[in-house]
């Protein structure tokens, strides 16, 4: 696991700056603390930091083939590579380390760009192939590990964090009120956007080729629900769990200590069953709770670490959390809202005193439906001419979002009809952040002559995901995979666990195991309205009752109760009084309202003003402060 960077001029004649990859290198040490390399050649340059996890010793990075004719960084782990490996080597291949970096330099040399279809891991990597002068960036198939870039000058600048690239002086540090525009309506700038003006994500399953002056970014894998497989409960059940315990096998592949977050849900206490029987000692478990128990996990936790004896930890998360709130802003890089993120990084910060790996449960519930929004998957809507539905569709939610002085009836009622109606919407409107209506009152005059609302265009993508796939379930899934776990609930946790220098892994987003989740029907992940039905049939005889039966709650903060007591007093300063970004973009007098409001016991707005702090914490770091103290 690694952060990497890097930087290639189009012209031959311009070296690249050691300095400039040192500097990017600096910014991203948290991923990796116990190594640097880097390769600088006329005009490529790239870096990278390590966390050692596998072949501590000779695995140091940059690596090359045999000639030195072809470089690469890496940052992720390939779980497989020790059978690619074999394979390589029966080919005539010659390996001088033990790690799965190499390995892909080997691939590559047998087949290409299409050696990203043998890999079976999450990564982000870049490869510099010397003779054809070619520059391959790649991420994984879901988007675990993160890579954005910019074009500019006649060059492209990458790296694992978009702090990395605006330490280069010829990137502008312009906010772009489009990619702002969307994160107030979901919570996070999806994919390709960033808060920044010509930096772009790199989309999962995607690589960019950048040869001979011009870029191709391609996508090379999609979730395929078209190939559904009828078998009987008993049948799905044993699949599932062969397929899970060699997810997890895979994953505990490690040269270092490793245990599990432990969240009291199916999904981490899955995981930790199979970890524990496939260990011959005790797993090391970690969990988060809160003094307010509606919103605790931790008796759940406790009983599964009971039922497979695991060595628990556990950590209590207070009101007190406005100290790290400026370093949350430096690691998220741009505005990101997930109140999770608290929790997921304080629970990383525990993990990382005692391991530096963990294993999880993220993408559980899009595999196998677990989401509420799911179990209202079908309904009269779906018997009309699909050209008509897809145009109300459009309307619904598109009026929705589009800012506007409309009558907040009419705002109200677009919501409903969006999310009553239309299942799919449902994995596209977060509720309780700002419509098209909230956002008219919020901006200022400047902001919103200014803003161009390219949110339709992603919303009409969104829409386009689901478009081809009859059921509505699959089709929320495809959507929620695309956007809200590879734009929201993938970076929360990558970017909280690496800024504590702890590597995460999640057996349920393998792609074998997603490939054969694809073909179950949603008949048998939803059953009587309730989801992962067959998913806990699976595990029935793993897991305790109390835990395949119970609420699902998410990992939260109680905010709604925090600002009403111990954080009003900051709510008010830090937007208000004392606030730097806010006043610039957004209506002071709406914003006291949306707090009045909800002090007052009113209208709960406690995730609206979350994202107004984020915002404001995110721009006196980034746009005021002085970026290059870390």
């Amino acid at each position: 696991m690694c952060g990497i960077c890097g930087k290639f001029n189009f012209d031959k004649n311009k070296a690249v700056d050691k300095v400039l990859i040192k500097k990017m290198c600096d910014t991203i040490v948290h991923r990796g603390p116990d190594d640097e390399g880097y390769y600088i050649n006329k005009n490529i340059g790239l870096g990278m930091r390590r966390l050692s996890i596998i072949d501590i010793n000779t695995g140091h990075q940059p690596i090359s083939n045999e000639n030195e004719k072809i470089w690469i960084v890496l940052n992720g782990e390939i779980y497989n590579y020790r059978i690619l490996r074999s394979e390589l080597e029966g080919k005539g291949h010659r390996f001088k380390t033990n790690s799965d970096t190499e390995v892909i330099i080997h691939l590559y040399e047998e087949y290409g760009i299409d050696c990203l279809k043998y890999l079976r891991g999450m990564f982000a990597f870049a490869i510099w192939d010397t003779e054809n002068e070619r520059l391959f960036l790649a991420r994984d198939r879901v988007g675990k590990k993160p890579l954005v870039y910019a074009i500019i000058n006649n060059s492209i600048i990458f790296a694992s964090e978009l702090k990395a690239i605006i330490q280069d002086d010829a990137v502008k540090k312009e906010i772009d009120l489009d990619a702002l525009d969307q994160y107030l309506s979901f919570q996070f700038v999806p994919s390709p956007y960033t808060i920044f003006k010509g930096i772009n994500k790199l989309p999962p399953a995607s690589y960019l080729i950048c040869e001979n002056g011009k870029t191709q970014i391609k996508r090379y894998w999609e979730l395929n629900f078209s190939n559904k497989i009828i078998l009987s409960e008993n049948e799905y059940s044993e699949k599932i769990l062969k397929e899970l315990e060699e997810a997890v096998r895979l994953r505990m592949i490690s040269d270092v200590p490793l245990g599990a977050l432990l969240s009291g849900g199916i999904d981490s206490s899955a995981v930790v069953g199979m970890m524990a029987r496939l260990s011959d000692r005790p797993i090391k478990t970690f969990s988060i709770g809160f003094e307010e128990e509606e919103y605790s996990e931790l008796k759940y936790a406790r009983i599964v670490a009971e039922r497979f004896k695991t060595e628990h930890h556990e950590f209590i998360v207070k009101p007190d959390i406005i100290d790290i709130l400026p370093e949350l802003a430096w690691h998220y890089d741009e505005p990101f809202a997930d109140k999770s993120a608290v929790p997921s990084y304080y629970i990383s910060k525990m993990a990382g005193k005692h391991v530096k790996v963990v294993l999880n449960g993220d993408g559980g519930d899009e595999s196998f439906a677990g989401y509420s929004r799911y179990q209202q998957g079908s309904n009269i809507i779906s018997l009309l001419p699909a050209s008509i539905k897809d145009s109300l569709e459009k309307l619904a939610i598109n009026n929705y979002f589009k800012i506007s002085d409309s009558n907040k009836v009419i705002s109200k009622m677009l919501k409903k009809t969006a999310l009553n109606l239309f299942p799919i919407s449902r994995s596209i409107i977060f509720p309780e952040f700002f419509s098209g209506r909230n956002k008219y009152d919020l901006y200022n005059k400047d902001t919103r002559e200014k803003i161009n609302s390219s949110i339709k265009n992603k919303i009409d993508g969104l829409l386009d995901y689901g478009k081809a796939i009859n059921d509505n379930i699959d089709a929320m899934v495809n959507i929620d995979f695309k956007h809200y776990l590879s734009g929201d609930l993938l970076v929360k946790m990558d970017i909280a666990s690496m800024a504590n220098s702890l590597e995460t892994r999640s057996p349920f987003l393998d792609h074998k195991l997603l490939k054969f989740s694809m073909t179950i029907p949603s008949s048998f992940k939803i059953k009587n309205n309730a989801g992962k039905y067959i998913l806990k049939k699976a595990l029935s005889d793993i897991l305790p009752e109390e835990i395949l039966n119970r609420n699902k709650m998410g990992f939260s903060m109680p905010l709604i109760y925090w600002f009403r007591n111990e954080l009003k007093q900051f709510a008010y300063q830090i937007i208000l009084d004392n606030s730097e970004g806010i006043k610039l973009f957004f209506n002071l007098n709406y914003v006291k309202q949306l707090l009045d409001e909800h002090v007052s016991g009113r209208k709960n707005h406690a995730l609206r003003i979350w994202s107004l702090i984020v915002f404001e914490m995110w721009y006196r770091r980034f746009i005021k402060g002085n970026l290059r103290e870390a």
